[in-house]
């Protein structure tokens, strides 16, 4: 086994979350575990699909059914499954944040002060565990994502922490409205201050380590990738190998 190749224990708990692949005759279809590792392979180092090691087999092979399955949604299946299959999860605190990075506006790209970048919204439960992911134009400001963060298919919170980037006059309402106390700073200049849980608002330390892992996976670091498709299924595979790692440390 490889550096950085799914375990034993891994492969056991997100094998059968994966479509079986029937070959053609003569062509059988190669194993999902040796074609998800190749495809966690280029997801860590960053490198080209067709610098992909050979161990695991041809990179057109592995591309292809990597899109495929982009296509078909079995990315953001994944995710949504091993989110939801986290017993454990009852009315916990998830924790919206941002994240820019260098990257045409639909493929969330935009014009900003730092450049032609993307940036990436988050939500994440009180582990730090992603729960889901808003692609948005660098130049796009933060509480414009609040809509299609709160859309996302995961459970209600308690309460929303988040920075003050998402502080609008429309989110806390909307928030309240449906029971979720909004924990959020005030945005400077704010002619009327609210009031923030300070003592609460620490938690919010943990989006940025979950940020902090992510980055560790160089494909999301620098967006090699031209389409929020083929992104933002880069970005649920890592957010899946997170939950993996934290049900199987756990067990």
């Amino acid at each position: 086994m490889a550096r950085g190749d799914l375990t034993d224990r891994e492969w056991a708990m997100i094998g059968p979350l994966l479509p079986p692949e029937r070959g053609r005759w003569a062509r059988p279809a190669g194993d999902n575990r040796r074609f998800l590792n190749g495809m966690l392979h280029v997801l860590r180092t960053g490198c080209p699909w067709r610098d992909m090691h050979e161990r695991y087999g041809k990179w057109n092979s592995v591309y292809v059914r990597f899109r495929r399955w982009a296509e078909q949604g079995v990315w953001d299946a994944l995710l949504q499954t091993l989110v939801a299959y986290d017993r454990q999860y009852r009315g916990a605190c998830p924790f919206p944040g941002h994240w820019g990075k260098r990257g045409a506006h639909s493929e969330a790209f935009g014009r900003s002060r730092g450049g032609f970048t993307s940036k990436i919204h988050a939500r994440c439960d009180t582990q730090g565990r992603p729960l889901g992911f808003v692609l948005t134009g660098g130049q796009v400001s933060d509480y414009k994502a609040t809509d299609a963060l709160m859309t996302l298919p995961v459970p209600s919170p308690k309460a929303m922490l988040a920075d003050r980037g998402y502080d609008s006059d429309s989110f806390r309402p909307d928030l309240l409205m449906h029971g979720i106390l909004p924990v959020i700073p005030s945005r400077k200049g704010r002619s009327t201050p609210q009031n923030t849980d300070w003592r609460r608002y620490r938690d919010r330390n943990r989006i940025e380590r979950m940020f902090n892992k992510l980055k560790q996976m160089r494909r999301i670091t620098t967006r090699y990738d031209k389409t929020a498709l083929s992104f933002m299924s880069f970005l649920n595979i890592a957010a899946a190998r997170l939950w993996i790692r934290s049900f199987v440390n756990t067990s």
